[in-house]
């Protein structure tokens, strides 16, 4: 079954709860999305609330992948630049997708999602974004996951996320060109 993907959903206590399961359940999975396990959701709570406040003052938006039983079953965060020689491209973040759905195209489907919601938008004086960046962990095959659906690598930085003590993966910038 596909998922449902909405732009900028209402911001209600559904949605709310939806996230916040949604990414305690991908962390606890092993999900790369800023955590390490366990979490509960009062530890990932305040993360949540830096993307609610920016979302509510227009620096972030929320493509939300709904399932079949109307749950929140994925996201991602599309994140504008402020530097004025940067906002012609866009940051992806907290691209997850619930564990109970891997291996369906899911994933792919919502990177297409965010492909299509970005070449929606503009910036500026009109024009139209030129590019997606995204970073991700290293370690887990995802830069190998985001090649495939069309991102190039662009840069790693060795060691730079610390899971824990002698613990470190490289955090792997990635690009997806939109020209």
């Amino acid at each position: 079954m596909a998922l449902n993907f909405v732009l900028d959903p209402p911001v209600d206590q559904h949605l709310r709860d939806g996230v916040l399961t949604l990414w305690t359940d991908v962390t606890n999975a092993g999900g790369a999305v800023g955590f390490v396990p366990p979490v509960t959701p009062e530890d990932v709570r305040p993360q949540w609330v830096e993307h609610l406040a920016a979302m509510s003052e227009g620096r972030m938006r929320l493509l939300a992948g709904y399932d079949e039983d109307g749950s929140v079953a994925a996201t991602a965060f599309i994140t504008f630049n402020t530097h004025r020689l940067m906002s012609h491209w866009v940051w992806l973040y907290t691209v997850m997708v619930h564990p109970r759905h891997h291996g369906n195209g899911h994933g792919r489907a919502l990177l297409a999602a965010c492909e299509d919601a970005v070449r929606g938008m503009t910036y500026g004086d009109g024009r139209r974004f030129e590019a997606i960046r995204l970073t991700c962990r290293g370690g887990l095959g995802l830069e190998r996951f985001y090649a495939s659906c069309g991102y190039k690598e662009i840069g790693r930085a060795p060691d730079a996320i610390r899971l824990g003590e002698g613990e470190y993966r490289d955090d792997v910038l990635m690009l997806l060109p939109l020209n």
